[in-house]
């Protein structure tokens, strides 16, 4: 499980640029802070003498188009270690060490987080631009917008007059640090999270200009057989190892050839909407959070202080109280991770590989009669394996108990029956009906089940 996908943009704190063509790999790469960034762009693109509009108009177009770069991940999706160029001929010119135009700074300092979107489109949109005399393209002429100024023309309508009606700015973005979108961990049959809608939502994408990719029917971040089918086939027609898996390489083929099919980076870009980034589960979790989401953390928490004396047992309640906050840092403190009290990415990849080396190394029978851990990812309609046996047998001794519930068989298949079953449970304690058995669903059971055991073992 990972709950990290793509989000909406951020202004990010620092830019890494190319000194050179993409392909140039003598040429050196420099990190430079986001707003220095801009104010070297916007002294070597244009002139301080411009009127003030026009060159409101053209710093707003610079912004956009590196934000569009960065959000995209327009060169780390093929391959290479910066965000941008400096090349004219694919992005746009910025001189390292040059001297900065004071009025330009100070516009700077006033619209660094503010970008350009196209209609309802989430992503910065890609603002291209050219001089308007020496070269010419479908996009701003910066020259031009001088006349348009020149003729009262605002920002806002300079914009519009080169890039349509339906160009927006987008105000106060947040400042953060932009991190990559690869969730941190493989994805596979099983995996629940953000992440993993990100990639049905990109795949279904793809599948319109690669038919051969068959549709994942329901984008609810979850990785079932048609999700990895999907995987397969994808791996198959880019000539990646045919794993089913999501591995990092995967991962960052789907983001170029996602890119590529909706023309995210050009003036003609089909747009990504915010349907297609809703999160699914928070990016992260911190004191007085309650729901789903903390109770997973806490059930991983719980197996981890079982055996590391070092993290104190709680109570796994779905609330993110003060022995929850005691749990996580004790938690962070032992893995030498920031001691901040909230779990985030870095903490939940650190969290979710320690539960699945410790399931897996977990000596056979360890807790007796009592149901055993979650063993790690979802368990999905037709999943078959010793992890759907034992969930079948723990329903089974649930069912026996109730004469409101029907009696299922131990197949090791996830069938439809044992599923009604499941969903029957789950309607008395009030949680969603899903076509899987993921973490919370699992607990409950399992809880349900020790408390039967112990009642026979008390002769009651």
């Amino acid at each position: 499980m990972s709950d990290f996908g793509a989000n909406l943009p951020i202004i990010p704190s620092y830019v890494t640029v190319h000194l050179g063509v993409p392909s140039d790999m003598e040429a050196q790469n420099v990190q430079v802070s986001f707003i220095d960034y801009l104010k070297n762009v916007a002294s070597s693109e244009i002139y301080p003498t411009w009127p003030e509009n026009a060159l409101i108009a053209n710093i707003l177009a610079q912004i956009s188009l590196v934000l569009n770069r960065i959000y995209l991940e327009w060169y780390p999706s093929q391959g290479y270690d910066f965000d941008i160029t400096n090349s004219t001929q694919y992005d746009q010119a910025f001189v390292y060490g040059r001297n900065i135009f004071e009025n330009i700074s100070q516009i700077v300092d006033k619209i660094f987080n503010q970008y350009l979107v196209k209609g309802d489109a989430v992503e910065p949109f890609f603002a291209q631009f050219c001089n308007g005399t020496t070269s010419t393209c479908d996009g701003m002429s910066q020259w031009g917008t001088v006349a348009l100024a020149e003729q009262g023309y605002t920002p806002i309508e300079i914009l519009r007059y080169y890039y349509g009606d339906d160009i927006r700015i987008v105000n106060d973005a947040p400042i953060d640090e932009v991190l990559e979108s690869y969730p941190g961990i493989p994805l596979k049959l099983g995996s629940i999270g953000n992440a993993v809608k990100t990639l049905q939502v990109r795949l279904n994408a793809i599948r319109k200009n690669y038919p051969a990719i068959p549709k994942i029917s329901q984008v609810n971040g979850v990785f079932d057989a048609e999700t990895e089918d999907a995987v397969l086939v994808f791996q198959e027609a880019f000539d990646l190892p045919q794993t089913g898996e999501v591995d990092k390489s995967t991962w960052y083929k789907v983001v170029y050839v996602y890119n590529a099919v909706l023309r995210l980076g050009e003036l003609t870009s089909l747009g990504i909407f915010y349907k297609d980034v809703e999160r699914i589960t928070p990016i992260q979790l911190v004191e007085g959070d309650w729901g789903t989401a903390v109770t997973v953390v806490q059930y991983y928490l719980d197996v981890l202080g079982y055996f590391n004396q070092n993290i104190p047992l709680i109570k796994i309640d779905g609330y993110f109280g003060s022995d929850t906050l005691a749990a996580v840092k004790a938690f962070q403190r032992s893995y030498n991770l920031p001691i901040d009290g909230m779990i985030d990415r870095a903490d939940w990849v650190v969290l979710f590989t320690l539960y699945q080396d410790l399931i897996h190394n977990l000596p056979q029978g360890y807790s007796g009669e009592k149901a055993e851990a979650y063993p790690g990812y979802a368990i999905t309609l037709e999943a078959e394996g010793e992890a759907v046996e034992k969930l079948q047998k723990y329903l089974q001794l649930i069912a026996a108990n109730r004469e409101d519930l029907p009696q299922i068989e131990a197949t090791g298949v996830f069938d439809q029956q044992t599923l009604n079953l499941v969903n029957a449970l789950r309607r008395e304690w009030g949680i969603d009906e899903v076509d899987y058995v993921g973490n919370l669903t699992w607990f409950k059971i399992g809880q349900l089940y020790d408390s039967y055991v112990e009642a026979m073992e008390n002769g009651n």
